[in-house]
């Protein structure tokens, strides 16, 4: 038999290092299936439930394991369901490649049975390079070309095969005007700023007497080089989400998250800082950042694009993150002072302020109690996903990263129905570590319960089986119910907040996972102990309080009006929210009472 596109293309792919890709068959990708079928040396192909999930495990992928992440859909419907999850990864910086079908060459252009125009489609999410192949010969610099681009700038690309081609023997390009011979192979290179760039950042954080850091994703891996440079300048430092593992939280100078979702002695860090540090950040939220004029500040970032676009920066520095704070480090001088004393007291505070708030009585559990209880549970490797939502709050505040550990979310985006698809991929690109994802029951119902039946297929081939889904079961949309009241000064919208009781537990113990369901804090501790040990798979339903609110760090006038007009209007459920809310407020102010 003779090679076809197919069989090139799934060669290809190895070459390139690709080993895993995640997708839904269909006939208009069954050339690449046959192939993948076909051959011995090949990418592991992994079977979603649908295709959004497999392009969040492509996204989640990149992230956990460092390597491009590849997602496969067929055509028409198929390749459209990918969109959000690729989205997901464009808007996080991650390199994915989707690869999908569509219908026959001679077909296209006539109306025709699931025939869309896949190139316009993928036009923005994969703006950089997104190619339909029309000829064997051209299938080769296409998927290099997509390959080297997605990998080498961190973005998505698309590639589109229409499913008569795939069958086609393949051709090699001939030796001839109008053809391209390309090659496999990428290795990143070593990016630092000039070396008077690197000087004149020094002269100014030298210069500050009271420095802040803000770290992202593009400090994941520079944790060595953040806290020698935080040491040396005296400073404090705050999160992005993203960069929620790139410092452990037991340093007493580190703030934690920042934002919404945030810390107050990361709000504070902020207002009071004269001088800010960002190291590979695109943190979007400017109220949370100093305000424009306060501070000198310097940022670090890979993306060029992505410099003195949150703040005016007065000196910007394209790098890694690690290789320049490397090479700025000598340039800096050793501080002492106050400051950092200052943030240590406030982080000290406020842990011990999230400890009671976390044990406030709710009813039945209070949601941040979930994530507390876990926290000095976590084995030092474990991998942490969690779902966009009021669960994201807690997992933000209550959750103490330590050395080792990994952690992401759908950050850019914020989409719903992440967590469990991160989780599984999390799981494929380090099957040898535990993982552990918090869901709300809104994603649940959207889509992650689906997607425990593909951890029901997989979870036996996985070195270690640990992998728990704990799901915040309060039958709300609980973000948004919270955001209408505060931000829009509405009572909850029954109708579009309200969702049904499912038993998560036990639809988990249908498909051979196990099970397990706490609606007692006091039954907490050992539930956690239970699903972290367990020899398979759990979902971990907890029965929480939709009342009790995820607090900002900081109120506003504004948030303080609206949430008084939601009372004045007559919430739904305005006894609930007013204990709910007074109880976490009260902790604040009367710290040495039990509400």
């Amino acid at each position: 038999m003779s090679k076809t596109v197919g069989d090139f293309i799934v060669s290809r792919l190895h070459q390139w290092g690709v080993r895993r890709m995640f997708g839904y068959p269909g006939d208009g990708i069954n050339g690449v299936f046959g192939a993948l079928n076909r051959a011995k040396e090949k990418p592991e192909f992994v079977q979603a439930r649908h295709e959004e999930m497999a392009a969040f495990m492509a996204s989640a992928y990149a992230k956990f394991s460092g390597e491009l992440g590849v997602c496969i859909a067929t055509s028409g419907p198929g390749a459209t369901h990918l969109i959000t999850g690729l989205y997901d990864a464009r808007l996080d910086h991650q390199p994915v490649l989707a690869i999908v079908g569509q219908q026959a060459r001679g077909a296209i252009g006539g109306h025709y049975q699931q025939e869309v125009d896949l190139a316009s489609l993928f036009k923005d999410v994969a703006g950089e390079f997104v190619h339909q192949a029309a000829t064997p010969a051209q299938v080769r610099h296409l998927l290099d070309r997509a390959i080297r681009i997605a990998t080498a700038n961190r973005t998505v690309t698309a590639l589109i095969l229409p499913n008569d081609l795939q069958e086609m023997p393949y051709e090699e390009p001939a030796r001839a005007h109008g053809t391209l011979h390309s090659g496999t192979g990428y290795r990143a290179p070593k990016i630092v700023p000039q070396i008077e760039d690197l000087q004149a950042a020094a002269e100014i954080l030298n210069a500050g007497e009271r420095v802040a850091i803000l770290v992202g994703a593009g400090a994941l891996n520079a944790t060595d080089e953040v806290i020698a440079v935080a040491d040396r300048l005296d400073a404090g430092a705050a999160k992005a989400l993203l960069g929620k593992a790139a410092l452990p939280d037991a340093l007493p100078w580190v703030t934690g998250s920042i934002g919404l979702l945030g810390t107050e002695p990361s709000w504070d860090l902020m207002r009071d800082c004269d001088t800010l540090l960002m190291i590979g950040s695109g943190f979007p939220y400017a109220e949370f950042l100093p305000k424009e004029g306060q501070v000198k500040a310097v940022q670090i970032d890979i993306d060029a694009n992505m410099l003195s676009l949150r703040y005016p920066m007065d000196v910007n520095l394209v790098g890694d993150a690690a290789e320049t704070l490397a090479e700025l480090l000598p340039l800096l001088q050793q501080k002492t002072g106050k400051w950092r004393g200052t943030v240590e007291k406030g982080v000290s505070e406020w842990w011990a302020l999230l400890e009671k708030r976390a044990r406030a009585e709710a009813n039945p559990v209070n949601p941040q109690f979930v994530a507390w209880e876990l926290s000095p549970k976590l084995p030092e490797n474990v991998i942490l996903t969690s779902d966009s939502g009021s669960c994201a709050n807690w997992y933000a505040r209550d959750i103490k990263m330590k050395p080792g550990m990994m952690g992401s979310l759908s950050g850019g985006l914020a989409s719903m129905g992440a967590a469990v698809p991160y989780a599984i991929a999390a799981k494929f690109a380090h099957p040898d570590r535990p993982v552990v994802g918090l869901v709300g029951d809104g994603a649940m119902q959207m889509n992650n319960m689906a997607e425990l039946i593909t951890v029901s297929k997989y979870w036996k081939d996985w070195a270690d089986h640990r992998f728990v889904i704990c799901v915040f079961n309060n039958e709300d949309l609980n973000q948004v119910t919270w955001e209408q009241r505060v931000m829009e000064g509405d009572p909850k919208f029954e109708a579009s907040q309200s969702i049904p009781n499912v038993p998560y537990h036990r639809f988990a113990e249908l498909i051979g996972l196990k099970g397990i369901f706490v609606d007692r804090p006091e039954n907490l501790a050992a539930a956690w102990d239970d699903a972290l040990w367990s020899d398979r798979p759990v979902v971990l339903e907890v029965k929480t309080d939709p009342e009790v609110p995820p607090l900002p760090p900081h109120f506003t006038f504004e948030q303080i009006k609206n949430m008084s007009l939601t009372l004045a209007k007559g919430d739904p459920n305005e006894r609930g929210v007013i204990g709910g809310t007074v109880r976490q407020v009260l902790t604040s102010i009367l710290p040495g009472k039990r509400f």
